[in-house]
């Protein structure tokens, strides 16, 4: 293990934020929200609007957004006695862990779950779910703690239902805990992209929040190119850096799907800056190449990108971006599918070097995170003065707050 990555100290990406700075709500209009502009070769700092983005963006340009969707992850049920339980799905166990097949699923599934006042809990709980003029009750069982989650069984027996559908009907959107407020019908359609379509996200990719469809067909109108990948957002992003120093801390692994058309054509990019939309796509994006890398070197579990063997093995950044996405062409063409699904634990330090990604949009992060790292391997110590600008110049802090665009 390289020490001077494990010593990173996480007090070194502090920074004050106020109470006050802290988005509750999002701006009237997604794409009203403000945008800071930071040009590295320029050196130079702007303050826009979000819908302002084209005017900095051009054909030189290809832009990738996640579009996983936000489930209602959140259930608020209450036992034989009355006590009120949270129970808070974070990803599928059984009879599937894809989250694509998991929602489809009819009669029994098995998710892992943070579960709230879970003391109270001793007895299987029924829920009542109206559904278009019927009652549909699901039994749900609480399995032994593992690492402070639980795995809960529901059990249904109309065939005619989803998983996805009586969660959507029951469930609410899990805003983010900084978030000091219940969820409101209006968050149902504002915590969640304009392009979301697959299900599995427990948090939104924010930096997307911004964007609309009369916003994504003007950047399309100066030929910047749109594209999408997709990384289901667990709860983790919200995980505390605990630790003093970086190496304490464990990443949560997190699901992605990239199809073999959008590997093509970055295998066929021809020299454009990649922009990622949010800190999800930087990572997806990132863990693509290392996946073709160890498929390249012919490194063991090829498809489960570890937290820190980037970092461990110097052979990986040797590979080049053209034999990775070759090594991961091959593998798609051997097994026979034209979808590639993996999973990453990859955490982007200051000291990472990037393969994929050119540019970012996205969000301003907490204090002491993991996403604030991340950003600081784009902008080096300058994430200091670019967060001190705009706390001095009202911009609203993380996940319904305002945006960035790094070039």
């Amino acid at each position: 293990m390289n020490d001077l990555n494990r010593n990173i100290r996480i007090e070194d990406y502090d920074y004050p934020l106020p109470e006050s700075r802290i988005a509750y709500y999002p701006a009237p209009q997604r794409d009203n929200s403000k945008l800071l502009i930071y040009n590295k070769e320029k050196d130079t700092i702007t303050d826009s609007v979000f819908h302002q983005l084209p005017v900095f963006l051009d054909e030189n340009h290809w832009i990738v957004f996640n579009d996983s969707k936000v489930i209602h992850a959140r259930l608020r049920v209450h036992n034989a006695t009355g006590a009120a339980i949270e129970i808070f799905c974070l990803e599928p166990l059984a009879p599937s862990t894809d989250p694509a097949v998991a929602f489809t699923l009819t009669g029994s599934v098995t998710w892992k779950c943070m579960v709230g006042n879970a003391r109270k809990w001793k007895h299987p709980i029924e829920i009542e779910v109206p559904m278009e003029g019927r009652v549909v009750r699901i039994l749900a069982e609480r399995g032994e703690a593992v690492e402070g989650t639980f795995e809960v069984t529901f059990t249904w027996t109309d065939p005619d239902v989803s998983f996805a559908e009586w969660i959507e009907a029951y469930g609410k959107v899990p805003l983010p805990p900084y978030i000091r407020r219940d969820a409101e019908e209006s968050d149902t359609e504002r915590y969640q992209t304009v392009y979301a379509c697959h299900d599995g996200s427990v948090a939104a990719p924010t930096a997307g929040l911004h964007f609309t469809d009369g916003l994504i067909r003007s950047l399309k109108a100066k030929g910047v190119e749109t594209e999408y990948v997709t990384l289901h957002v667990g709860a983790g992003t919200f995980k505390p850096v605990s630790s003093e120093t970086i190496g304490g801390h464990f990443m949560h692994e997190e699901k992605i799907v990239i199809t073999e058309e959008f590997i093509r054509k970055l295998q066929n990019n021809q020299g454009k800056q990649l922009i990622a939309v949010g800190t999800t796509v930087t990572r997806t994006l990132e863990s693509l190449f290392v996946v073709g890398a160890k498929l390249h070197l012919g490194l063991a579990n090829p498809l489960v990108v570890d937290q820190w063997e980037t970092y461990d093995n110097p052979d990986i950044h040797q590979v080049t971006m053209e034999q990775s996405l070759a090594a991961i062409l091959d593998y798609l063409r051997e097994h026979d599918t034209d979808m590639l699904r993996a999973a990453t634990r990859l955490i982007i330090l200051p000291t990472y070097t990037r393969h994929v990604v050119s540019g970012l949009i996205t969000n301003f992060h907490q204090p002491k995170s993991t996403l604030l790292l991340l950003i600081s391997n784009f902008l080096g110590n300058e994430w200091r003065r670019i967060y001190r600008h705009a706390l001095d110049n009202d911009y609203r802090f993380l996940s319904y707050g305002d945006a960035n665009l790094y070039l």
